[in-house]
């Protein structure tokens, strides 16, 4: 792991991992790569707030030019999300790509085209791995945020992945209030399929800020989840998201640390780059990959990445026992609650956060939004349980619908 140029460094033999990591590498550990936009779901905690294709986003031979940036910089793995990049129809075609080009993928799915002859066709490649995403352990909890019939749909996948001999797939759900108490039936599931659990944070980030209030774990809950983490953590994987809860005393395994602009970095379907996956926003743009020198250049030279990897300090949490634990938490969960973003986490184990939150309330017309939305409907965001699945053509599009599936996601798709 190199470090980037003109980083400073401590005194030889002092360095640990986390000083390495916190002043950022010449290329991205975890690289998240959004192909698209276009989503067949309206999930209610988006934070890309998918739906429709963007008809400027990258071509084919444009994601192919990516990918040979990070072969060079030997990037070893790319996460690909969305919306859901099955719609692209060029998508098998960038997976086998990439994976030729020493680039391993992992992708996350809602599963819509994880089909027997799909399943088949990826658990033949030793360089890809797959996350269904399921974000309850029962029909009615998982529908409700994800949209009907999604909960089938996710379970039929994970079927046909294991028919398949795929082994070790992803099921990843995001925690919320409603699906933490059911941590047991969802390793249940895992073990079911062959696959591994992965527990991923609520953001309030994409329209998952128009529903973090009412969806984030509860207090106790969040200590539920610590201890149920504790206790199964050598076979749960949690993407170094919940790195606030080592503020209860013991470090959770992975990182532990904000890797923003240091370690991980996304790529969005228009070729953006964002310091941080769950941050789309202006605030946190670095550059473009269609501009001179690319990705890497972006990655070496942006602004925003050297001021994110210069030594922090800490602000407002500097002197709490707990900092070197949780190091204030989530940029993120942060920027889009309208705190500091030298401050506490919102939900700051140690309740530094909760008079933070309860004066935000007072100026909440004022809190950030994501940069682009680009759900189905652009009407004031719904509520959990009233998820609209109804795609249809929005007569002020600045440009029509690059293919079929720019209009419908699900556009030549066949179930039986």
């Amino acid at each position: 792991m190199t470090p980037v140029p003109g980083t400073l460094r401590p005194a030889p033999g002092t360095e640990r991992l986390v000083d390495l990591f916190e002043r950022g590498l010449a290329a991205p550990i975890c690289l998240t790569w959004e192909l698209t936009y276009a989503c067949n779901l309206s999930c209610s905690h988006c934070l890309s707030s998918s739906g429709r294709r963007d008809p400027r986003e990258l071509t084919t031979a444009e994601a192919r030019a990516v990918i040979d940036e990070l072969e060079a910089m030997q990037v070893f793995y790319v996460n690909i999300g969305g919306g859901e990049p099955t719609t692209r129809p060029d998508f098998f075609e960038l997976l086998d790509y990439a994976t030729a080009h020493h680039v391993g993928v992992k992708f996350s799915t809602n599963g819509v085209r994880i089909t027997p002859e799909a399943a088949r066709r990826l658990a033949d490649d030793d360089y890809v791995d797959v996350q269904i995403s399921l974000d309850g352990a029962t029909r009615g909890v998982n529908d409700v945020v994800r949209g009907p019939g999604s909960y089938d749909t996710a379970l039929r996948a994970m079927g046909n992945l294991s028919d398949a001999g795929m082994a070790n797939f992803k099921l990843s759900v995001v925690c919320t209030r409603h699906n933490i108490p059911q941590m047991d039936e969802f390793k249940a599931i895992a073990d079911r399929y062959g696959a591994q659990l992965r527990l991923t944070r609520l953001r309030p980030s994409g329209r998952g800020a128009d529903v973090w209030d009412e969806l984030h774990p509860r207090p106790e809950q969040q200590r539920q989840l610590y201890d149920w983490l504790m206790e199964h953590g050598d076979s749960v994987l949690t993407g170094d998201s919940f790195f606030h809860l080592s503020a209860y005393g013991k470090a959770l395994p992975g990182l532990n640390l904000c890797g923003a602009g240091r370690v991980v970095c996304l790529i969005d379907p228009v070729g953006d780059v964002y310091a941080c996956p769950f941050a789309i926003h202006d605030d946190f743009l670095a550059g473009n990959v269609r501009t001179p020198g690319g990705f890497a250049a972006v990655w070496r030279d942006s602004g925003l990445f050297h001021r994110l990897r210069a030594p922090q300090h800490g602000g407002a949490c500097a002197s709490c026992a707990f900092y070197d634990s949780c190091k204030g938490g989530c940029l993120a969960a942060k920027f889009f609650t309208g705190l500091p973003l030298d401050g506490p986490d919102p939900e700051c184990v140690q309740g530094h956060g909760e008079h933070l939150l309860a004066d935000r309330s007072k100026g909440a017309g004022h809190l950030p939004k994501p940069s682009g939305d680009h759900s189905h409907r652009k009407e004031p965001a719904r509520r959990p349980g009233t998820v609209d699945l109804v795609l249809t053509r929005r007569p002020d599009l600045a440009a029509p619908p690059v293919a079929a599936c720019a209009e419908n996601p699900l556009a030549g798709l066949r179930t039986d």
